[in-house]
């Protein structure tokens, strides 16, 4: 029986087997509550270009009642120009996690093993439970840090968030060469969702290691969270690979408007580099005024902070910003119940957060 009373197991009467035990993944809450200041789902606080906007107005017409592209050209083109690859290296989706999930398809059968590590992004068990694959879950090191040793060699792929949430971490490049180096008969998916903050990309090492394949979006750092638009690079097999994935369940994967706003958000590199730079600007503010306070913060090359106080349980700070109209991300699980992971709003909502802050913990 659920809470209400019903019969669980009739509620799934016509359920897959593959599906009935499967715990989906929890999105960030999106409430409905009027002057929130929202640190929850590390959005971009600044608008998107407006060139992206102007590419809206001007795709809103009559072929809308055709269909798209399908191999979304002119995104492909865009991305092969703005980060020196061909066209066919180049992969679009529907968000990362929709990449992410044509890429666990592609690259890991049913009953092979993928290691990631334990405290990272919370879609890779979903995506392994979905499709059958085996999790070998790796716990991070004491300082968070990402433990190469134990990633070596011994599974059929590898899966790593970099910069890792919710740590906002950063694996160097030196050690993603060595996982790169032991693991040279599997692919490894480099996930880097916040690497435009300061993080440095895997992106050189593609020419070196065709079994790299490196994912990102345009929901964080370009501030297309809402058109839902993700991309990856690799090898032209890879890349094939998730073509063959994408045109056996949907061809269309982007729409005419995604299209045209991705593609406009990818030329306008000043209003980006712009955008992140601010972003960085007051990450570092932020990591500063509140390690003064006396909390934990560890070293982000993300748009977010990853924060723990010794004095002041985690639960109990985000349950008393919320009631001042601040939310958080607050993770219930093992080794990091007492951290909040604060997304970076702008100048002006950080000052709020700050302030409510320092009343909270008595400063």
């Amino acid at each position: 029986m659920d809470k209400k009373g019903r019969n669980v197991s009739k509620m799934k009467e016509y359920w897959s087997t593959r599906i009935r035990d499967l715990v989906p993944y929890t999105p960030g809450e999106q409430p409905k509550i009027q002057n929130l200041i929202k640190l929850n789902t590390n959005e971009n606080p600044y608008p998107p270009s407006p060139r992206v906007l102007e590419a809206l107005r001007q795709n809103l017409d009559e072929r809308l009642r055709l269909y798209p592209d399908p191999e979304c050209s002119a995104l492909r083109s865009a991305l092969a120009r703005r980060y020196g690859l061909k066209e066919e290296q180049v992969f679009v989706g529907n968000g990362s996690d929709e990449v992410l999930a044509f890429a666990f398809q592609a690259f890991f059968g049913v009953g092979d093993t993928v290691a990631f590590p334990d405290i990272t992004y919370s879609f890779y068990p979903v995506y392994a439970k979905m499709f059958g694959i085996h999790c070998d879950i790796v716990p991070l090191n004491q300082d968070f840090s990402i433990p190469v040793d134990a990633l070596l060699g011994r599974h059929h792929g590898m899966v790593i968030a970099n910069p890792n949430a919710p740590t906002g971490m950063e694996l160097p490049q030196s050690e993603l060469r060595r996982l790169l180096e032991g693991n040279r008969d599997v692919v490894v998916i480099v996930d880097e969702a916040y690497v435009d903050f300061g993080g440095s990309s895997a992106l050189p090492l593609l020419e070196e290691y065709p079994n790299l394949l490196v994912v990102q979006t345009m929901s964080k750092s370009r501030s297309l969270a809402g058109m839902r638009l993700g991309f990856a690079f690799g090898s032209e097999n890879l890349i094939q690979a998730l073509n063959c994935v994408k045109n056996s369940i949907n061809s269309y994967t982007l729409d005419r408007l995604a299209i045209a706003a991705g593609t406009a958000a990818v030329e306008d590199e000043a209003y980006f580099s712009a955008c992140c730079q601010k972003v960085v600007a007051t990450r570092e503010r932020v990591t500063k005024a509140l390690r003064d306070m006396g909390f934990q913060v560890l070293d982000s090359s993300s748009n977010f902070l990853f924060a723990s106080h010794p004095d002041h349980p985690a639960q109990t700070l985000f349950g008393a910003l919320r009631k001042e109209g601040i939310l958080v991300r607050y993770f219930n699980q093992p080794r990091i119940d007492n951290f909040l992971r604060i997304s970076i709003g702008t100048e002006e909502e950080m000052d709020r957060f700050l302030q409510v802050m320092r009343a909270l913990i008595g400063q």
